[in-house]
């Protein structure tokens, strides 16, 4: 008894011979697929983004960790990485330099550590500096460079409109609020196809250009156990639902935007998400409500973001109200 320790730590807590960093890096893989389409789409830019956001995360957490709190880093564990990557995946390839690093600064700074560190943060590092720069710089955060066009070109690459924001804007001038519904289910069949949301030919963020690659680093996840299904499904599932009942093609409600960017990576972190499997179901319909909410009736044409960002403030909510049933206990009818 007197060789044995108690070791207290915050969150996620994984009861298997696993460990977290194996879990962070098993992210960072996931992504890669995601991560390569990208810089064959956008070249030059996305590279200048991704490196950028990576080491903008990982320099301020060293620098957070070194000098203002004093303790031992532990940038190696892969949590800055995948903020980083994730961070980028939300940013268009043509964001400068200074603003991919203010948002950084917000995001392991404010997002992660203003909380306590790894664990004990209430909300989506990468999602919190993603909005803070929606809201800060929305001209640049708005301008979406072509995928396949000039991808030698960083600052000065050409822009077009994104699928949803085309879809806000011309619903916007051509249908009242009563054929608003019907109005945008006909310019997206005007727009774009299922292929062509599947291959990324559409402008958008990072994260946005292809759903294949999205689903390819899900399925990894799955198969080793990273992630469960309830959120995925549930975000994907509602999203398709709400869609369908609002008269918008249900198929690119899900992959236009960052549905699936959110549905798999973002709103299934460890310490932001639910912890039971009735929680976790809970939360993914929420978002994908909140997010068909948005994209029809609010200002901003995508939602998932704030969605995420939303329903991250009510998981102790969930987490307190949505409990296990415990081990022994008898069901009283």
């Amino acid at each position: 008894m007197d060789n044995m320790r108690l070791v207290v730590s915050g969150s996620p807590h994984i009861h298997s011979t696993d460990s977290v960093n194996r879990r962070m890096w098993g992210v960072v893989i996931a992504l890669m697929p995601a991560v390569a389409y990208s810089v064959y789409l956008f070249g030059l830019g996305a590279l200048v983004v991704l490196l950028t956001s990576v080491l903008g995360c990982v320099i301020t957490e060293y620098l957070i960790q070194r000098y203002m709190l004093g303790g031992k880093t532990t940038i190696t564990n892969g949590s800055a990485v995948i903020t980083g990557l994730l961070f980028a995946m939300n940013l268009p390839s043509n964001l400068p330099i200074w603003i991919i690093l203010i948002g950084c600064v917000v995001a392991i700074g404010l997002g992660k550590y203003a909380f306590g560190g790894l664990g004990q943060n209430i909300f989506n590092p990468a999602i919190l500096g993603r909005v803070f720069l929606l809201i800060s710089f929305p001209q640049q955060m708005t301008s979406w460079p072509l995928p396949l066009v000039n991808r030698g070109e960083y600052l000065d690459a050409t822009t077009g409109a994104t699928y949803l924001g085309q879809m806000k804007m011309e619903a916007m001038s051509r249908a009242d609020s009563s054929t608003g519904a019907s109005a945008v289910n006909e310019i997206a069949t005007e727009s774009l196809t299922w292929i062509d949301a599947l291959i990324g030919n559409m402008g958008g963020s990072l994260g946005e250009m292809s759903a294949i690659a999205l689903i390819i680093g899900g399925v990894f996840m799955l198969l080793r156990g990273i992630i469960s299904w309830h959120i995925p499904v549930s975000i994907i599932g509602t999203v398709m639902l709400f869609a369908w009942g609002a008269g918008v093609d249900p198929v690119m409600s899900v992959l236009s935007g960052g549905v699936m960017l959110g549905a798999i990576f973002m709103a299934t972190d460890y310490v932001t998400s639910p912890m039971t499997r009735r929680g976790m179901v809970m939360y993914g319909m929420m978002i994908g409500i909140i997010t068909m909410i948005i994209r029809l009736w609010g200002a901003y044409p995508e939602g998932v973001s704030f969605a995420i960002l939303i329903m991250n403030g009510f998981t102790p909510l969930i987490n307190k109200f949505v409990r296990p049933r415990k081990f022994g206990e008898r069901r009283v009818n």
